[in-house]
C-alpha cells in the first residue's frame, strides 16, 4: 500500500515500537528517511540504523534504544508538523524550540535534513519535519 505521508508512517512506527517495547522496528527506505534515522541516532534516540536491500526494495532496520531496563524510554513524544495538507515553514529567526530546547526539531533546508540547533548555526530556515522529545 502506498501512502500519502512516508515521513509520518515512518515516525508512527517507531512511536508503536517504542510503546510496545520492541527491539527493531522497518521502514521502507528512502533518502529522506536514512537522513532523519541518522538524526536520531546521532542525538541518542534511536541506538542505529541498517540498509538491508531485499532485491530491488530497501528497508531501513532501525534498532531502538531504552533505558538500564526497557521500562525507561529514550524516545517519549514525536509528533510530524508539516503534512502534505498543510505545509509548516519556519525562517531562520523563527525556528521552534521544542520543550525549551530539551527535544529537538527535525528541519529540510537547503543544507540538507538538519536539526533546529545545526539550522540555527548554520543560519537557514527551511520545512519543519517534526519533533522528537
Amino acid at each position: 500500500m502506498t501512502t500519502s505521508d512516508p515521513i509520518a508512517d515512518m515516525l508512527t512506527r517507531i512511536r508503536n515500537a517504542n510503546i510496545a517495547k520492541h527491539d527493531t522496528v522497518d521502514v521502507p527506505a528512502s533518502k529522506m528517511k536514512i537522513a532523519i534515522a541518522g538524526i536520531l541516532v546521532d542525538e541518542g534516540y534511536i541506538s542505529s540504523y541498517d540498509l538491508i536491500e531485499e532485491g530491488s526494495f530497501k528497508t531501513i532496520r532501525i534498532t531502538m534504544k531504552y533505558g538500564s531496563d526497557k521500562n525507561v524510554k529514550i524516545i517519549t513524544g514525536l509528533k510530524r508538523i508539516s503534512k502534505p495538507g498543510l505545509r509548516v515553514y519556519a525562517g531562520k529567526d523563527d525556528i521552534p524550540k521544542v520543550l525549551g530546547g530539551l527535544g529537538i526539531a527535525i528541519l529540510s533546508t537547503n543544507h540538507g535534513i538538519v536539526t533546529d540547533k545545526e539550522a540555527r548555526k548554520l543560519k537557514v530556515g527551511g520545512e519543519v519535519l517534526a519533533f522528537v522529545w
